[in-house]
């Protein structure tokens, strides 16, 4: 298979580097003419034009590594073409235009995949297993802490929930099984922060799952002090013990006993690429399909509305 790389950014040079070393990759498509210098002596085909490259290119799926802005009109050529396609997320800003976006995959029986990155951790995948082999019984309540100073030049505004906190969410999904019913969010800019237009740097979230499970969420992008790992701190109470997933280390809990599981070297953690690839040549749905991608950019949005209207939100999954 061959793909064809839509955007060379930042983002964008890491998937560069991964299809090119995966012997994935079959031309580049950046706006940009100056990009092409990261590419150094390689030899793949470079356009700044996607719509030249989708006519002179033989590809078998598109990565759509733009800028959130542009993911709509370069996934909606893609489809024009009846292509797969890879997206970073999110799918969209605007949830509505995600939506969408998702329908008119389904409708026309077109892959479409989001590459959320940090449930594929094997430490992440491994207190998956922990949890549903019930080693703490029935998962009744979580904790998250997010802490990392995280301010960064892109060509659009950096916030916390759309940037990374979505990634948490999505965690929050994998991890219990249940999907959103309600949430609860205080979004700012703490003082000492900084004044960027749209930017929102601090998030204080409670989430009520399926099932009775809630969720605390507490994550800042400009913490001066210990900085967390990028999937956060995790505390997990069960009905018959609790986990703390703490730097990537699992501690298991039951009464007197811990079990610390820091060795994750026989998990199958497969990275979304993997993932990706692998539903095409198996003909299923990717596991971060956009249609399941949509459950988590929900939380995200009603997160936020809850924000602007200053009291819990039902969650309405599309």
């Amino acid at each position: 298979m061959k793909a064809l790389l839509v955007g060379l950014g930042s983002a964008g040079f890491s998937w560069y580097k991964k299809l090119r070393d995966r012997g994935l990759l079959a031309a580049v498509v950046e706006m940009d003419p100056s990009m092409k210098s990261k590419m150094e002596a390689d030899p793949f085909p470079f356009y700044t034009s996607l719509e030249e490259a989708l006519q002179k290119e033989k590809v078998d799926f598109v990565v759509n590594v733009t800028s959130p802005m542009a993911h709509t009109p370069v996934n909606n050529a893609a489809f024009d073409r009846k292509l797969p396609v890879l997206c970073e997320k999110p799918i969209s800003f605007d949830y509505n235009e995600s939506i969408e976006v998702v329908r008119r995959a389904e409708r026309e029986g077109i892959p479409f995949m989001i590459a959320e990155n940090y449930r594929c951790l094997a430490s992440v995948r491994k207190l998956k297993q922990v949890l549903d082999s019930g080693a703490i019984g029935r998962i009744s309540t979580l904790d998250i802490l997010f802490y990392r100073y995280h301010h960064v030049e892109r060509k659009y505004t950096v916030s916390l929930l759309d940037d990374i906190g979505v990634h948490h969410f999505d965690m929050i999904r994998y991890l219990t099984g249940a999907e959103g019913i309600s949430v609860y969010a205080d979004m700012y800019n703490p003082i000492g922060g900084w004044e960027e237009e749209g930017a929102v740097i601090n998030t204080n979230a409670v989430l009520e799952l399926e099932g009775g499970i809630k969720a605390s969420y507490t994550g800042s992008i400009a913490s001066r002090g210990v900085q967390t790992p990028w999937m956060g701190n995790w505390h997990i109470e069960g009905t018959e013990g609790m986990i703390e997933y703490k730097d990537q280390i699992i501690h298991v809990v039951r009464g007197d006993a811990v079990e610390t599981i820091s060795d994750f070297s026989g998990v199958h953690a497969p990275d979304a690429l993997t993932e990706f690839v692998r539903s095409l040549e198996e003909r299923r749905p990717g596991e971060t399909s956009g249609t399941d991608y949509l459950k988590t950019q929900a939380l995200v949005h009603y997160a936020k509305l809850s924000n602007e209207e200053g009291r819990r939100v039902p969650v309405v999954l599309p």
